[in-house]
């Protein structure tokens, strides 16, 4: 990708990484009817951030896939659910973002979760007000990409999440 989310090219995940080239990535901030968000801890096999609590689902964008498709299949391979889908932001790549172009999304939903145990470790609802509160006194177990989320986004997220199921 370029600089404006553009396609210039095609590469592995690891060639991308290696190089530290510019590419897409979508995350997911699931909520319950209680307005808690669910997070989910990177399994300890990740390559990055292993351990870390980050979003409800995300993942790299596949070449041809656009971003709508890539946030619905990590919904589902991740979390095991279906749900509506809402464009929250768009990030564009930064350090934070590991030079990701990020188009963030929400959904609120009830289903029952169910982790993909190869990926994630664990996962559960957290209140908002105690999440900011918990990231600031144990920064470092959270994701960088999740902490720019919450901390430049909270305000429409919470706007956004108000509605009822």
């Amino acid at each position: 990708m370029d600089e404006q989310d553009r396609v210039i090219g095609k590469a592995t995940r690891s060639e991308i990484h290696k190089k530290n080239l510019l590419h897409r990535s979508i995350h997911i901030l699931v909520f319950n009817s209680k307005n808690q968000l669910f997070l989910q801890k990177r399994s300890m096999a990740k390559d990055e951030n292993p351990g870390l609590w980050d979003t409800s689902s995300a993942g790299h964008v596949d070449s041809g896939e656009s971003y709508d498709e890539s946030a619905h299949r990590e919904l589902y391979e991740e979390l095991r659910i279906t749900a509506e889908l809402n464009p929250l932001t768009k990030i564009k790549a930064c350090n934070e973002t590991y030079q990701e172009h990020v188009q963030v999304y929400f959904c609120k939903t009830d289903a029952i979760i169910n982790i993909n145990q190869e990926e994630i470790s664990e996962g559960k609802y957290f209140d908002l007000t105690a999440l900011k509160n918990e990231i600031q006194e144990r920064p470092d177990q959270y994701t960088s990409s999740l902490k720019l989320i919450l901390k430049n986004y909270s305000g429409k997220i919470i706007r956004n999440t108000q509605i009822t199921l």
